[in-house]
């Protein structure tokens, strides 16, 4: 060997802070899904881990609930506020000892829906003692199963509502109206939020009854759209974003062989959040518009309209956006109850589950990075995009 030779040099990836300064705003957007929230939770962990603090959280449903205990309170109180809440909900033991075998624990995940259906949840909601059907219109309890009281109790005694709505970090959650039908996002760019806005974007009938809020009464988001995303492309004020989009149910699955799983499969379909489709929607109108700007700036500047003028100065900062979408994939004996299913047991696995895709997702430098202009959007998914 020639000593006198050079050493090779060795390639240096980028820190995490570096691939993320060109962005203006990080957003962490999460789905509804019951139960399977917990992968959320295992998510955060796997950013925080990275010192990825996003400054955007937008939820619906149990995402709502989860982006609110994120935003409302400091980084370093976030990750133990989310693990009380999960440990909270998770609490009731449904069996002291599980065999081995996915056919146990189908049966002990089955028990552990049933007892949320008949005894509601520590810290979330319990059974009415009168079942609505006995009631009488208009009573209290006429509209739905379940009281969702000690969940406003929960909210509070994790939540600090004074950091939510302080604007250090914008919190959305969408819920649905029931008079007129129409989604809304209720925003702390926009208006103070409190617990009934979390609890609105929750409230899915008819397990449980609608939130009043300003005279009017909401029920769940996902009612109407399962996933916070398309709100979040649609605001015109939006900059070079990295987006974290984390679904609880996937839109693929297999075909079903049994009843069992159509009805997963059914629930899968239609919560499943339509990422794909609000990216290429995105991504076309997108090309629309750098068109039309090329074509405005090849004509004369006094043939310009004002509207053209506005326009043109609204493009002169495309925003680029990179979303980096992560999907839970669920386990074999996981039926169609799996969003109502609360055990100790589940829950760990869930946020064990997000907790290992972010790692894995955040080692692919590449996915990370702003994408070109003439791009304008790009997204990633590690169970579709990473050959390993």
């Amino acid at each position: 060997m020639n000593a006198s030779a050079p050493a090779p040099r060795l390639s240096v990836l980028p820190t995490i802070e570096e691939v993320l300064a060109p962005y203006q705003s990080i957003a962490l957007v999460l789905q509804g899904g019951g139960a399977l929230g917990a992968y959320q939770a295992g998510v955060f962990e796997a950013l925080s881990e990275a010192n990825i603090q996003p400054r955007w959280l937008s939820g619906v449903s149990i995402g709502a609930i989860n982006a609110a205990i994120i935003a409302g309170n400091e980084p370093g109180a976030q990750l133990d506020r989310l693990r009380a809440f999960w440990e909270l909900v998770s609490s009731r033991k449904v069996w002291h000892y599980t065999p081995e075998g996915d056919i146990y624990r189908t049966m002990r995940n089955q028990a552990s829906a049933w007892m949320t259906m008949f005894g509601g949840l520590p810290g979330f909601f319990t059974a009415r003692m009168l079942n609505p059907w006995c009631q009488l219109t208009g009573a209290g309890g006429a509209t739905s199963f379940y009281d969702t009281g000690e969940l406003a109790n929960t909210l509070n005694r994790l939540i600090d509502w004074t950091i939510i709505n302080n604007q250090e970090r914008r919190l959305s959650v969408g819920a649905v109206n029931v008079r007129t039908g129409n989604f809304r996002y209720f925003d702390t760019a926009l208006e103070r939020i409190g617990p009934e806005h979390i609890m609105a974007s929750g409230a899915l009938p008819p397990a449980f009854p609608a939130i009043r809020i300003e005279n009017e009464h909401y029920w769940d988001g996902g009612i109407v759209s399962n996933t916070p995303l398309q709100y979040l492309l649609e605001l015109e004020e939006i900059h070079d974003t990295l987006v974290f989009q984390v679904d609880l149910f996937s839109a693929r699955g297999d075909l079903p062989r049994d009843m069992p799983a159509v009805l997963a499969r059914h629930k899968d379909i239609m919560y499943s959040s339509r990422t794909r489709n609000n990216t290429d929607t995105f991504r076309r109108l997108h090309n629309v518009r750098l068109q039309l700007r090329d074509a405005l700036l090849r004509l004369p500047q006094e043939s310009l309209r004002d509207a053209d003028r506005q326009f043109l100065a609204r493009m002169e900062d495309v925003p680029q956006v990179n979303i980096v979408h992560l999907i839970y994939q669920q386990q074999g004996y996981e039926g169609h109850a799996k969003d109502y299913e609360f055990s100790g047991t589940s829950m760990r696995e869930h946020w064990a589950a997000g907790l290992a895709d972010t790692r894995k997702t955040l080692r692919h430098r590449k996915w990370l990075e702003i994408p070109p202009e003439h791009i304008g959007m790009t997204v990633h998914d590690v169970h579709r995009d990473d050959p390993s």
